[in-house]
């Protein structure tokens, strides 16, 4: 949960009063701030009120967590990902069996891996195994047109685990793919801005390997389907859908189901509207065709996967929810902060921009609750920057802020899922780059991953100012959320608590941990950027060891720095970090 409140400091002059005089006055002051802030908290223990530290320092934060319950319990599968079908224009599907690139998957497991995105709606499903390649002159594609065969016959290796195929790819053809996905990177910019897209074929091949790249990830595939097929009295044409279905389902693939991706759009896109109701209409039809395949009878079944909530965007999920609200097992929607063509770093610094998703989830929540009160919604396809995201920016230090705070913020208001786009494909809003080097909102990712449980506490935050300036709150700047510790991370006892602070402040904060917190060990995970880049860069370093993959390809040890109990936490100017506070013993997170 964000700070909810900073309490100005009585105002007093040390010129016009003598010293005397202060220390009453002090001592008064933090008397009652101790019998406000206990009593929020639920818990009657004194505060440890540094009363010469507090009226010197610039700011004093005392922070305590409510352990007795939960304010909201999120999806195990919180933090999920998504892969773009561009993938199959640039040709990176072929590579997905990358041994380095499924260690990176499967350090974010579990999630939900959602194969969406703006190519959904022109995606063709064709049972082929091995389509017609054009040969073409020399080039990325003359060099790659059998390469996926020579992977087939020889370069598969099986994980004997799991039966995988992963793949240890010749980096002469890593670098032949990165050349042509560079060129077809051109190709997917210029479809993006003129908003029309050529149409992709999925063969069996194909999903073949995205199947397998999931599941060697431990991840569970949501497959959403081209709903722009239409016949002529406009109801959704299921043909090649059902072709897809039935393929799937010979295999016996576990996957959950959408239809289309932000239909608001398809008039732009495809000179042909769909309203809510017949989208709600084309949900049902698509939960008849699951039904009587076995093996989908009960598969889960996600949308309307809406854009922006504008005015006509409420109105069409007002219209699919009066139709086919009880037909989907969770409400979806997508959020995009920044117009990709115009930021600057400072832009991922502003608070007003951390705060216009929550009016997006009220919005949402109210159209929602209208029909199927307590129905889980989702936020799909959240990017920092549109039209692809900005070099140099998207995919920085900088970035993490905003990534951070959403996912502390959705949590918090009850949003059961959140599915980052794009865990790797083209552009620049991904987490893993062309290289397979993980990116900034990786390591962010998986420090959220390994400390952060579906258990979401209450914070309580009293603060003291030398200066207080009207307007000008410590809370917008100072974002403190606090989860139970994952209970799947053995190096910490159940009953453990994780904050994860983030401080736009350009000066250091001070937090001092009291009531249930009081006196507790403190691990430190440290996230700050390493090199001279600064806020750009692409490296980040934790607790000042910088952060890369060992070179077998596999995750390093995220090591914590311990802190000593009852330490102040010092919080350095525009940086983020998790704090996981060890025996707690706290009743809410003690049993899942």
């Amino acid at each position: 949960m964000r700070v909810l409140g900073a309490f100005p400091e009585a105002m007093s002059s040390s010129n016009s009063r003598p010293l005397s005089c202060l220390v009453p006055v002090a001592l008064s002051f933090a008397l009652l701030l101790h019998l406000s802030f206990s009593s929020q908290a639920g818990d009657r223990r004194p505060l440890p009120v540094d009363r010469a530290t507090g009226l010197k320092e610039k700011t004093l934060i005392l922070l305590d967590v409510s352990t007795k319950n939960p304010v909201r319990t999120v999806s195990e599968n919180f933090l999920s990902l998504q892969l773009d079908p561009s993938i199959i224009h640039d040709g990176w599907l072929d590579f997905l069996s990358s041994k380095r690139l499924v260690t990176l998957a499967r350090g974010l497991s579990p999630a939900f891996l959602r194969f969406g995105g703006k190519r959904t709606d022109f995606l063709q499903f064709q049972n082929l195994r091995n389509p017609a390649k054009s040969r073409g002159g020399p080039g990325p594609d003359y060099y790659l047109k059998n390469y996926e065969d020579d992977i087939v016959r020889s370069d598969v290796a099986l994980d004997k685990q799991k039966g995988c195929k992963i793949a240890q790819h010749p980096d002469i053809m890593l670098e032949l793919q990165r050349e042509k996905a560079a060129q077809m990177h051109l190709v997917l910019l210029k479809e993006q801005f003129s908003n029309t897209y050529s149409n992709l074929i999925l063969t069996a091949r194909s999903l073949d390997k995205l199947y397998n790249f999931a599941d060697c990830s431990g991840l569970h595939l949501i497959f959403a389907l081209n709903a722009l097929r239409r016949n002529p009295n406009n109801s959704w044409n299921s043909s090649s859908a059902l072709s897809l279905l039935k393929y799937s389902a010979s295999k016996k693939y576990n996957i959950s189901w959408e239809l289309g991706n932000e239909p608001n759009n398809y008039r732009s896109m495809h000179g042909r509207a769909v309203n809510g109701s017949q989208l709600g209409k084309d949900y049902i039809q698509l939960k008849s065709l699951l039904q009587p395949i076995r093996i989908y009878s009960r598969a889960s079944l996600y949308g309307p996967n809406i854009g922006r909530p504008r005015k006509n965007v409420i109105a069409l999920l007002d219209g699919f929810m009066k139709v086919a609200g009880s037909t989907v097992d969770a409400v979806t929607w997508q959020h995009c902060y920044i117009d990709g063509r115009v930021i600057k770093v400072m832009d991922f610094l502003k608070t007003r921009l951390l705060d216009t998703l929550s009016d997006q989830i009220r919005k949402i929540q109210k159209v929602v609750n209208t029909y199927t009160p307590g129905k889980k919604i989702w936020l799909e396809g959240v990017v920092t920057t549109s039209a692809g995201g900005t070099n140099n920016l998207s995919d920085s230090y900088a970035a993490g802020f905003l990534w951070l705070n959403t996912l502390g913020m959705l949590a918090n208001q009850g949003i059961d899922v959140v599915i980052r786009h794009s865990f790797f494909d083209h552009g620049y809003n991904h987490l893993v780059d062309q290289n397979f080097n993980p990116l900034p909102d990786y390591w962010l990712s998986l420090l959220y991953k390994r400390l952060i449980g579906p258990k979401v506490l209450a914070v309580h935050v009293a603060g003291l100012q030398r200066k207080p300036r009207p307007g000008r709150v410590i809370r917008d700047k100072l974002r403190i959320y606090a989860h139970c510790t994952n209970h799947h991370n053995h190096n910490y006892v159940r009953g453990s608590i994780t904050l994860f602070i983030i401080n736009l402040h350009r000066s250091r904060k001070k937090i001092k941990l009291a009531g249930t917190l009081r006196d507790k060990l403190v691990h430190q995970y440290l996230l700050q950027p390493y090199g001279q880049e600064g806020l750009k860069s692409k490296s980040v370093q934790l607790n000042g060891q910088p952060l890369v993959m060992v070179d077998d390809g596999t995750l390093p040890e995220l090591k914590p720095r311990p802190l000593r109990a009852g330490r102040t936490l010092v919080i350095p100017p525009v940086t983020m970090g998790f704090y996981v506070v060890k025996n707690v013993n706290a009743l809410a997170c003690r049993y899942r």
